[in-house]
């Protein structure tokens, strides 16, 4: 699409109002230019958040008029045996998975990106860039990630050397978490971080330009903050990630209070006693200090994992 003049803008949106149609297709021309990689389906949720009445059988005419169709390559599908689905996570904060991500600054320098996802509700939690990333930074940076959102039960990870090395197996330890190895050679095991990695690289990282790694982190800090709360997720029936989460979490407090009244007829004794059990499991439990070195220090003093995870959970 050509880059129209300021006068040329102005006279457009004059005319927009006028007419609905000249206006719908403007607009439609500004969200495909600043979503440079949206197809016309997610354009039509964005449409509709503002109020215009559309469906996506007329946005996609208007789409391919004015030619503003994604290029994408055609991948060739190969018959392979039948695959055992993996055990989805059914509530936040049960599952994550992490991978890194590679590019190059405008100087040609490469950079590394660790990026980690929430299974359950689509989230990205971290978007870590450095120049390189040992198994050290990893763990911490993931620690932070705990102080702030909580201990997850497993982490689904490749085989690489930063996820096997022993300060990651000494930060699982330490956390009670489990790290889940996919099989060597098989990224579809992994395919939540691979999906995201893929909107990342397209979305982010192939049409920005990075000067520095400063600059690299500030714009993956904006990507990420409206990749959670405005990019619409078509897992999540077009909402976006933070949105989800929310509306799950007002559910399942509903359905809490809901059950959560005392049942008549009980001893007082009873029900005097559960928070008591609750208060004892829950001293078991420290939030994270780091340490001045980086290294993350020792969360629980003799406590046994099966308490650590039960209080998580």
């Amino acid at each position: 699409m050509a880059r129209l003049l300021p006068i040329q803008l102005a006279t457009l949106r004059y005319r927009a109002r006028r007419d609905p149609q000249l206006g719908l297709r403007l607009r439609l021309r500004e969200l495909a230019a600043n979503r440079v990689r949206f197809g016309y389906r997610r354009l039509t949720v964005l449409l509709r958040r503002e109020g215009w009445p559309v469906n996506a059988k007329r946005i996609y005419r208007l789409y391919t008029e004015d030619g503003l169709a994604v290029r994408t390559k055609v991948r060739k599908k190969i018959a392979r045996r039948t695959r055992v689905p993996a055990v989805k996570a059914v509530r936040p904060n049960e599952k994550w998975s992490m991978d890194f991500v590679a590019a190059r600054l405008l100087d040609g320098r490469w950079f590394r990106v660790l990026t980690v996802v929430d299974q359950f509700t689509r989230e990205c939690l971290l978007l870590l860039a450095d120049s390189s990333l040992t198994g050290q930074k990893v763990a911490l940076g993931l620690a932070q990630v705990i102080a702030e959102r909580g201990t997850p039960l497993s982490i689904t990870v490749d085989n690489g050397s930063e996820f096997y090395s022993r300060a990651m197996e000494a930060w699982a330890y330490q956390y009670g978490v489990q790290l889940a190895f996919i099989r060597p050679g098989k990224p579809v095991e992994n395919s939540y971080i691979e999906s995201f990695n893929g909107r990342l690289r397209d979305e982010c990282l192939n049409v920005e330009v990075f000067f520095a790694l400063s600059d690299v982190r500030d714009k993956l800090a904006r990507w990420r903050d409206d990749y959670n709360q405005v990019r619409p997720h078509s897992a999540l029936r077009d909402a976006p990630p933070a949105a989800f989460a929310r509306s799950w979490q007002e559910m399942r407090s509903a359905a809490v209070a809901r059950t959560a009244r005392p049942a008549e007829g009980l001893p007082a004794r009873a029900l005097q006693g559960a928070p008591a059990c609750e208060a004892e499991t829950m001293t078991a439990f420290r939030p994270a200090r780091v340490g001045s070195e980086g290294g993350a220090e020792k969360l629980l003093n003799d406590v046994p994992t099966s308490v650590l995870l039960e209080v998580v959970s």
